[in-house]
């Protein structure tokens, strides 16, 4: 079976030592896992930064609920980008940023991809409430996002495993679709061979188990 990367969100330092442990290649650092996740603290990003051994990428999402964001929230996002630009040890950001009609932000979004460079930048599952995702995901490749999180539009990856697979295909060599919702060691290795994802997102570290059946 071939290997891929495995990044896992974490919200506390146990957390993040536990992914370490495992295995993880890649860590998404936030807080309030409870609340789909939030901006870590700076106590929190400081000691994770500290002893990660592997690329941290930060969660930039300063409130529960929606992703359409105020001017005075916008400028929030991108100071908490531009801080993050300035740590070395941080990999990448994780931003998603919406606008009425469950559409992608663009203009927000090319403000937050142009703060955060030369990081990485992931759009994460915000994605996942927009109605027309495939027109979405070319606009997230002509602004050369990185990496998307996504579950198909569906509750779970594995439910939204046939969206993922088309998302895949589409997207190419331009960007990295990356499932996430619900992977776990017994549905990761079926979802990685149904989809042919070449990396996964799970908030829990796992050794992935042989696909079961073609």
């Amino acid at each position: 079976m071939r290997r891929v990367p495995l990044e896992v969100c974490v919200d506390t330092i146990e957390k993040l030592r536990a992914a370490q442990a495992g295995g993880a290649a890649r860590i998404e650092l936030c807080s309030r896992l409870d609340l789909d996740g939030l901006s870590p603290d700076e106590d929190l990003l400081e000691e994770a930064l500290l002893i990660a051994r592997v690329p941290v990428h930060v969660m930039v999402r300063p409130r529960h609920g929606g992703f359409e964001y105020s001017a005075i929230e916008f400028q929030r996002l991108l100071r908490e980008v531009d801080e993050l630009r300035g740590r070395r040890e941080v990999a990448g950001v994780v931003v998603g940023v919406l606008q009425r009609g469950s559409r992608i932000h663009i203009d927000q979004l090319r403000e937050l991809g142009l703060a955060a460079r030369p990081k990485s930048i992931t759009f994460h599952r915000a994605f996942d409430q927009i109605q027309n995702r495939y027109a979405a995901l070319e606009e997230l490749c002509e602004l050369h996002i990185d990496r998307l999180l996504t579950s198909g539009g569906a509750k779970t990856a594995w439910e939204g495993r046939e969206e993922l697979r088309e998302l895949i295909r589409r997207a190419g060599q331009r960007l990295i679709v990356m499932p996430g919702g619900g992977v776990r060691a017994h549905n990761a290795a079926e979802l990685l061979a149904f989809t042919g994802a070449s990396e996964l997102h799970s908030s829990t570290v796992f050794q992935l188990e042989p696909a079961s059946g073609g």
